[in-house]
């Protein structure tokens, strides 16, 4: 990697090598910071009017891979593990978080359910597509009464002959108006002793029945669109069933929420660097009194409290992710890190408003945004109460197996 990942608390194993080596990953990395601060960054504000990332970005992205970073260079994509994912997304949160969302489904959630538990034919039908950017993958699990535990699910999937019929309401679906294919998740019978119930189908947003609702209306992050989507009596065919299992769903939702979590954390990390680059300039040049403002003491303190924060949550990240390459630990890290970066965004971005006085609360001012954006963070991949019970109880499970 870039830079030397933080010891791990828990027994190392040998990592798998990763599809992109250290060189090559090192000038994707350049690349990528280069085309966020020089590309992106000048057009923030734009993005925030328009409610939209211009089709040149989009574009330019594609062209760079980013739609498929994540995706196995067998099916077109660039085939980062998720230790070069973290480090990814540390800078690709450095801007507006519109941009991470436009490709971040293909990549992280929805990809990830084909990646890890499509059939051969699934993967061969759709991740090359998914890869290139030309298809994009949303991943439809939250619902009216049913977000961060996706055991309460009532969408229905009923088999008919050779197909099955889904019937239900999502919510709050990232990329849903932009959607080629959506992972949508569907109880097929009630939890008992062979399973859970939960299976995922792969949907094309143009299948009949199919209705995607208005764009919401949200606090922050303009240009990450998201909306409901209902399905009326869809029918689908029986190859649309991933894994072939009807209990595949619940793990495949668990396994990429947790992966997801880690890119998450790295994305806080991202956004907080920035706030704090933000506050630090500022305070060089702000005047109060005819002297610069970061010569105060208490302002220093609140630079300390952020350079602290971003400082601790980047080793946690970089720990995080390579306990998941070395499959060391797959639960209980990635809702640490998850849980810790997302709060201590939170807190930097609130610093960062104090540290500008009015001035930052004034939009047009990235600080002020960046406060609205961040705030959704601590909420979806499973909100901090979620990640708390996580760790909390797997640590007492884990003593009394123990």
């Amino acid at each position: 990697m870039v830079d030397a990942m933080t010891t791990s608390s828990t027994a190392t194993t040998s990592a798998p090598a990763p599809e992109v080596d250290d060189d090559d990953f090192r000038e994707i990395l350049a690349q990528t910071r280069a085309f966020v601060r020089n590309v992106v960054v000048p057009r923030e504000q734009e993005i925030a009017d328009t409610n939209a990332i211009p089709d040149d970005i989009r574009n330019a992205a594609k062209e760079m891979g980013l739609f498929g970073y994540a995706i196995p260079q067998a099916w077109g994509g660039l085939g980062l593990n998720l230790q070069q994912d973290a480090e990814l997304a540390m800078e690709l949160g450095y801007t507006t978080l519109s941009l991470r969302s436009m490709f971040g489904t293909n990549n992280g959630i929805a990809g990830q359910v084909l990646v890890n538990f499509g059939t051969d034919e699934q993967k061969a039908q759709w991740l090359e597509g998914i890869a290139s950017g030309e298809v994009v993958a949303s991943f439809a699990l939250t619902e009216p009464g049913a977000g961060s535990n996706p055991s309460g699910l009532r969408t229905k999937a009923v088999r008919d002959g050779d197909d099955w019929v889904i019937n239900g309401e999502k919510r709050f679906i990232t990329n849903a108006p932009l959607a080629n294919l959506f992972v949508v998740f569907a109880r097929t019978r009630p939890a008992d002793e062979n399973g859970t119930g939960i299976a995922v189908f792969l949907v094309p947003a143009d299948t009949p029945g199919v209705q995607v609702g208005t764009k919401d209306r949200k606090m922050g992050q303009e240009g990450a669109w998201t909306s409901d989507v209902a399905f009326t009596d869809v029918r689908v065919p029986a190859s649309a069933l991933v894994g072939g299992s009807e209990d595949v769903g619940y793990k495949a939702a668990m396994v990429s929420l947790a992966r997801g979590r880690v890119h998450i954390a790295a994305l806080s990390v991202g956004q907080a660097q920035r706030a704090l680059d933000e506050s630090v300039a500022y305070a060089a040049t702000a005047t109060q009194g005819g002297n610069p403002i970061g010569n105060f003491q208490l302002v220093q303190a609140m630079i300390a409290d952020q350079q602290t924060g971003v400082m601790a949550g980047r080793a946690l990240v970089r720990d995080a992710a390579r306990a998941w390459v070395e499959d060391t630990d797959r639960r209980i890290a990635p809702s640490v890190a998850k849980l810790y970066c997302t709060e201590m965004v939170g807190k930097v971005a609130d610093l960062a408003v104090q540290i500008h006085g009015g001035t930052g609360y004034m939009r047009e001012v990235p600080v002020e945004r960046i406060y609205r954006d961040v705030r959704l963070l601590r909420l979806y991949e499973g909100t901090s109460e979620i990640q708390r019970l996580i760790i909390g109880g797997g640590l007492v499970k884990q003593a009394q197996r123990g």
